[in-house]
């Protein structure tokens, strides 16, 4: 973005302000400065009054003038075409010294004296403004013949050239930079005052139209000047070419100059081109997509708001009715609406794109005091408004949390003030609490840390004290962190248990569910809309999914298959929960030398002992689950920490010989049950602990369960543990079996003397004989 100060001044009083000044502000805000050049006119460059103009004698491209020049009337000779229209010129006196040591000289050209050069900008090092000389006006000030023209500040100008961030459209015009200076310079912006001073007493409305189709979500404002010749000040020339903007016709710069004073996106349509037969000016606006807005007339697409406008429908110097457009378009609705789409783009698109100034009056207002200042044209009463549906972007601010992010202390007071002369609307204030109303023109403020940023940007970031980091660790060990790590160690010991994890979708065949007896999600809580035929409702469990695993490693040839998971299932209310499932199909282990290439196959208790290895100690009790994969004869309940948590069993031989897969053993717990507890610190005896094996004879039927719940009620402080070590069966036992039971027993304050141990076993074995008629082997 290129600005220059004269013209920054119009907008915000820059009395006193140096360049370095300026520098130093600029990038405080933000406004990177890339580059400040001033602009200097040679001493001995004056103004001069043309007093006549004559043809050469003896040169056809020559002209001599006679030129006042405050001191006296001076005789000079100029090549330039355009000399014969001029009135004030820069005139280089004799002794001036012009850009690369051009110093002027008396001359005398074919035979004519001349005691000076009437100068073109770039001979002044100026920008180019275009072929001829410059022909000057009161648009850079009040012109004294003899004067100076270095003293004039709108020509001898500083231009400074900003880097803006992408998201800085705002600053994308005059105005918007004067803006933030302003606040940064505690200095009030200038108002702009304007009054029509040539309206017709003929309404807009009788001479054009809006036709609105869709919701349109651009903002259009639209206004009607019959014009005569076009003029355009000297100033607005010589600015447009300092600003790097391209030159073109008088009514070109006069549009490009207010867009770039502005910010306003400004269109000129020559309405005699979009009349319809009767006279009539009849725009057609439709947004036939989101983010695009079309302008036509008469069946023919003139622009799209923001992107184009065809050139068919362009005003030129000669047209004699204009139709005058400014609009708005969100940034970001346009951009990802074009986005894919091959589109040609002019060069407002840029500004558009990147965020332009939304009140469309002050762009109108602007161009209007320039046409109205040195043209010949007088507007139509009223204007025509598109206005789309807009509410501003909300946001609660909290004093204490912004100066937490800045790591410094702000008076509140100080960042309401900021906030206010920025733009934003101060709203709800309850103390050190308020929200704020993000202005149109500043759609990249979004949240808190951006309101803080604007904060920073107009205090200045040098006036942020710097200070050592502090570095403050806080515990970041949570329910989170936990069931992450405990997850990650499952599956650690899973794979040490030969074990691959298999990842499949949450979801499974419905009829397959509901053939096996598991829980279906209610019908009207179903997915509506599955991915595939065999994914068609949410899984209850993951055992169906794995069995699908092995079937297809089966095909594959392998032999060993064992596999987990860690997932969600879901219920018939769709709630979900987390679940371990296991499955190992076919041999125990790989062929090797050890089993001589024959390993055995899985069964009941290695399948156990793997999953022993990777959940922990846990008690197997008669099963109660119900479905088609349990087998009748070789499944059992989980009892973890002595809550039921899961199931453990072989695969029904139906659904094996269904799968086509090996001899299969199945497992599936819920993740809940086996998350770690807090476990509090047990003191440990000192002294030694003792064995003792306890063999009985109980009814073959009688769980070992019931068992260890009576050894449990005894409730004996040394007896710290026992499980069952052998079971052993005989015809001369009958219906009964015997049961070895091992028992360890400590204690905390001495060494166990024999007495101590046969009181346990007394205490324990007369408690079996009556809750379980057991006798003594």
């Amino acid at each position: 973005m290129i600005v220059t100060k004269s013209w920054l001044n119009e907008f915000v009083d820059l009395e006193s302000i140096s360049n370095e000044r300026l520098y130093e502000t600029f990038n405080a805000i933000g406004l990177e400065v890339d580059s400040i050049k001033s602009y200097r006119v040679p001493q001995k460059v004056v103004i001069g009054k043309i007093i006549s103009c004559e043809k050469h004698p003896d040169a056809d491209k020559l002209n001599v003038c006679r030129v006042d020049v405050g001191a006296g009337i001076k005789q000079i000779v100029c090549g330039a075409a355009n000399v014969v229209d001029a009135e004030y010129v820069a005139v280089a006196l004799i002794g001036a010294i012009l850009p690369d040591d051009f110093e002027i000289k008396f001359a005398t050209l074919r035979g004519v004296d001349s005691e000076g050069m009437i100068c073109a900008s770039s001979e002044l090092g100026l920008p180019d403004t275009g072929k001829g000389i410059m022909i000057l006006d009161s648009s850079i000030g009040e012109l004294e013949i003899g004067l100076e023209l270095g003293g004039y500040e709108r020509v001898s100008d500083s231009v400074i050239e900003l880097e803006l961030t992408a998201n800085r459209g705002d600053c994308l015009s005059i105005h918007g930079v004067a803006r933030d200076l302003s606040v940064a310079l505690n200095r009030e912006l200038k108002p702009f005052e304007y009054h029509n001073k040539t309206i017709e007493q003929l309404d807009i409305s009788w001479v054009a139209d809006l036709q609105t189709r869709g919701d349109t979500e651009a903002d259009l404002c639209y206004q009607l000047a019959a014009i005569g010749e076009v003029n355009a000040p000297f100033l607005i020339t010589l600015r447009v070419a300092m600003v790097e903007l391209e030159l073109g016709s008088r009514l070109d710069n006069l549009l490009a100059y207010t867009t770039h004073a502005t910010g306003v996106i400004m269109r000129l349509y020559d309405a005699k081109a979009v009349q319809d037969e009767d006279g009539k000016a009849l725009l057609s606006i439709s947004s036939k997509e989101r983010g695009i807005t079309s302008v036509s007339a008469k069946e023919e697409l003139l622009s799209i708001v923001g992107v184009n406008q065809n050139s068919h429908s362009m005003a030129k110097d000669n047209s004699e009715l204009l139709l005058i457009e400014s609009s708005y378009t969100h940034p970001d609705l346009l951009v990802e609406a074009i986005a894919n789409k091959d589109l040609d783009r002019d060069t407002l698109y840029y500004k558009t794109s990147r965020g332009s100034e939304s009140n469309l009056l002050s762009g109108m207002e602007y161009l209007s005091s320039l046409l109205e200042g040195d043209s010949e044209c007088r507007y139509y009463d009223g204007y025509l408004d598109v206005t789309s549906a807009w509410e501003p972007t909300a946001i609660a601010v909290d004093c204490e949390e912004i100066c937490s992010i800045i790591g410094q202390e702000i008076d509140s007071e100080k960042i309401v003030t900021i906030l206010d002369n920025l733009g934003f609307d101060i709203l709800n204030r309850d103390g050190d609490r308020f929200g704020v109303a993000v202005p149109r023109y500043r759609h990249d403020i979004k949240n808190i840390q951006d309101v803080t940023e604007e904060i920073v940007r107009i205090i200045g970031i040098n006036n942020i004290k710097s200070k050592p980091l502090d570095f403050l660790e806080l515990n970041r060990l949570n329910q989170t962190t936990s069931r992450y790590a405990f997850k990650k160690a499952l599956r650690h010991r899973a794979a040490s248990a030969g074990l691959y994890e298999n990842v499949s979708y949450l979801f499974s065949e419905r009829c397959r569910l509901k053939a096996y007896g598991f829980d279906l999600v209610e019908e009207e809580l179903d997915l509506t809309n599955p991915i595939a035929e065999d994914l068609n409702t949410l899984r209850s469990t993951i055992l169906v999914n794995l069995l699908e695993a092995v079937k297809r490693n089966v095909n594959y040839t392998e032999k060993s298959i064992g596999l987990f998971e860690i997932g969600a299932v879901f219920n018939e209310k769709r709630e979900q929960r987390e679940v371990l499932s296991m499955i190992f199909s076919g041999q125990e282990s790989a062929e090797s030398i050890s089993n001589s290439g024959k390993p055995e196959m899985i069964d009941f208790a290695s399948f156990v002992a793997k999953l022993g290895s990777v959940v922990g100690s846990f008690e197997l009790v008669t099963s109660t689950q119900e479905s088609g994969l349990i087998h009748p004869y070789q499944s059992a309940d989980i009892l973890y920490r002595g809550a039921k948590c899961g199931f453990v069993s072989k695969l029904h031989p139906v659904v094996q010989e269904e799968y086509g897969i090996y001899d299969t053993f199945i497992a599936e717990l819920e993740m809940e049950a086996l998350m770690p507890l807090h476990i509090n610190a047990e003191p440990i005896s000192k002294f030694q602990g003792v064995y003792k094996d306890l063999s009985i004879v109980i009814k073959d039927s009688l769980p070992y369960s019931q068992i260890s719940r009576e050894i449990d009620l005894l409730a004996i402080d040394i007896l710290k543990n026992w499980y069952p070590v052998d079971i052993y069966r005989d015809e001369a036992l009958g219906e009964k079996r015997s049961l070895t039971i091992r028992f360890f027993i400590q204690s905390m304050d001495k060494t166990l003397e024999e007495g101590d141990i046969e009181s346990v076993i007394s205490s324990i074995m007369n408690r079996l004989e009556q809750s379980c008629q057991a006798t003594l082997r």
